[in-house]
């Protein structure tokens, strides 16, 4: 214990270090830590594959999902999706097919067994990078969607793999079966302790309450779903999500401690996360040294997986979003060449009189519709897919996933080929991490990415959203002014008007209620009021559709900060 805490320490220095010389903490931390692996004496410091997975990664998701639009989510499902799953897929079954051939003693589910441990992509350096050099919305939604996803596709491939090789008892037999179990009861695990949470929230009207309960519902839904063979992963996702979601029902205070208390929570696991990884690396050495293996074999193949999993996102990345761009370019092309040849054919009518076409589009369910309207069709440019091309650096996941091979097979046989294993997976995290998370920097720099289009759209949102702020601010005051209290003269009642009115209108001016007056007392309650109007017709708007989530939450977050400002003077002056 003595010893983490240590590595804890270490990490959160190091970071501060990082962050004041305007470095990427990440890879600082992990370069001192592979040093500090070969100090003479150092105790290893190990934690189990199920302590990783239990108490590291619930956490890091339920916090991404927690502060992620889920609107976001579903107009970008479908690139989230493709690789989130779908490249995930094809990664391990690549890696399995190169390493088969590359590796003499890898059989092919060993090498697929190695595929599924290197193939989840940990975006949370590649999202913090972004962030601070403003990638484009998109691009950021489209990493996070995949980061939130991809982890439960590359574990149930790790567990199904596993099994064959080890010969145990699955839950299910059929290992499509068994993936499809997971990823479906996975989320309704998920549903259950979002909405169960809710429920409990409003009951407890305590914001140091609501913030305790906040920390127990990753692990809750993970170890819950876990318990039933369900996707934990997805679990924790949809769990964070639903939370999310519902969270502009709570107090303010609740909004704004776990706001600031999360971000605290993801900064301490990521450094701990990147020193850990830092740390194997005399140790897995010694660990092949046991096992009798070949460390240049060893080392060789490590770099042709390496190379495989650098080279196949790009290759898939550009597969999937280059047909939009080859797409758009033939349609530009096709549209001209329609244009100079006169008026388009209209469509083929049948027979009886009907558009086949929409016939066909009657027949879809209306919630499918709603998805497909709200769904963000958009091809992203060349250098938006040049970037999301670069950010497969490896991270928690592939440590846990390779931390997490049995030792022995159902037989009791040692695990085949379980050093080797761990040891490719080890340096393909670390290779990923230093190569692209270098680069990944001087990339998004030299691409300027700038889209206009984003911007405009942001501007209206956000500028919408002020107008529903300031209507429903207006309604309340002009209700007050028409029926005022009756113990207020008409100058006081002008006075408090007038004021709340500035502070809704601009938020840089802040009341200060002077004493424990009634005037005081009468404007704090409007004050209270406007703020409460306005939230329910930000929300009221958001669930209509009407304005984007994003601008909606960022909005809220100013009138949470106006209110705690109003409330934290009050306090002082009562």
């Amino acid at each position: 214990m003595e010893l983490l805490l240590l590595v804890l320490l270490g990490a959160v220095v190091v970071t501060a270090f990082a962050d004041r010389r305007g470095m990427q903490p990440a890879l600082i931390i992990l370069v001192v830590g592979l040093l500090v692996s070969f100090i003479p004496g150092l105790p290893r410091v190990e934690l189990e594959s199920d302590i990783l997975l239990t108490v590291v990664l619930p956490p890091l998701l339920y916090s991404a999902a927690l502060n992620f639009s889920f609107p976001s989510f579903l107009r970008n499902i479908k690139p989230i999706l493709g690789l989130g799953v779908a490249m995930v897929v094809v990664t391990a079954f690549a890696v399995g097919a190169v390493a088969t051939v590359a590796i003499p003693e890898f059989t092919f589910l060993l090498a697929l067994l190695l595929g599924a441990i290197v193939a989840p992509p940990d975006a949370v350096t590649a999202v913090a990078i972004g962030r601070k050099l403003g990638l484009p919305k998109r691009v950021m939604a489209i990493l996070t969607g995949e980061s939130l996803v991809n982890d439960a596709a590359a574990l149930s491939l790790f567990a199904i793999a596993v099994s064959q090789i080890a010969h145990t008892h699955a839950f299910i037999g059929n290992p499509l079966l068994l993936f499809s179990y997971s990823a479906v009861l996975g989320p309704v695990v998920g549903i259950v302790i979002g909405f169960g949470t809710l429920w409990i929230r409003r009951h407890l009207q305590n914001p140091a309450l609501e913030t305790v309960l906040g920390f127990t519902v990753p692990f809750a839904a993970f170890v819950a779903a876990e318990h039933i063979h369900a996707s934990g992963v997805l679990a924790v996702v949809i769990a964070g999500f639903v939370v999310g979601s519902g969270s502009v029902h709570a107090g303010y205070q609740t909004r704004l401690q776990e706001r600031y208390v999360w971000n605290s929570v993801d900064v301490l696991l990521e450094a701990f996360v990147f020193a850990y990884i830092g740390l194997q690396l005399r140790f897995i050495i010694d660990e092949l040294r046991e096992a009798r293996e070949s460390l240049v074999g060893v080392a060789v193949a490590s770099v042709v997986v390496l190379l495989v999993v650098l080279v196949i996102r790009p290759f898939a990345v550009f597969l999937m979003f280059g047909r939009g761009l080859l797409q758009r370019h033939v349609e530009k092309t096709v549209s001209s060449s329609q244009i100079a040849a006169g008026p388009r054919v209209p469509r083929r009518i049948s027979e009886s009189g009907r558009d086949p076409t929409a016939k066909r589009e009657k027949k879809r369910p209306a919630a499918v519709k709603r998805l497909t309207a709200s769904m963000d069709k958009r091809t992203l440019t060349f250098q938006e897919s040049l970037v999301v091309s670069w950010t497969g650096m490896r991270g928690v996941v592939t440590l846990a996933a390779a931390s997490g091979i049995p030792a022995t097979l159902e037989s009791g046989e040692p695990f085949p080929e379980r050093a080797a294993i761990q040891a490719i997976a080890f340096v393909v995290a670390v290779g990923t991490i230093l190569i692209q998370g270098t680069s990944l920097p001087w990339l998004i720099a030299r691409l300027h990415l700038h889209s206009e289009e984003e911007e405009q759209y942001a501007a209206r949102e956000t500028s919408k959203a002020e107008s529903i702020v300031h209507f429903a601010g207006d309604g309340v005051i002009e209700d007050f002014v028409a029926e005022p209290p009756a113990t207020l003269d008409a100058k006081t009642v002008e006075f408090i008007r007038s004021t709340v009115a500035r502070q809704v209108r601009d938020a840089e001016q802040m009341p200060d209620p002077e004493a424990h007056t009634e005037r005081a007392e009468t404007f704090a309650k409007l004050y209270r009021e406007v703020l409460a109007a306005q939230r329910h017709a930000l929300i009221a708007s958001r669930d209509a559709g009407e304005v984007d989530d994003e601008a909606v939450r960022a909005m809220l977050e100013r009138l949470d900060l106006q209110e705690a400002g109003l409330s934290a003077r009050l306090e002082s002056r009562l």
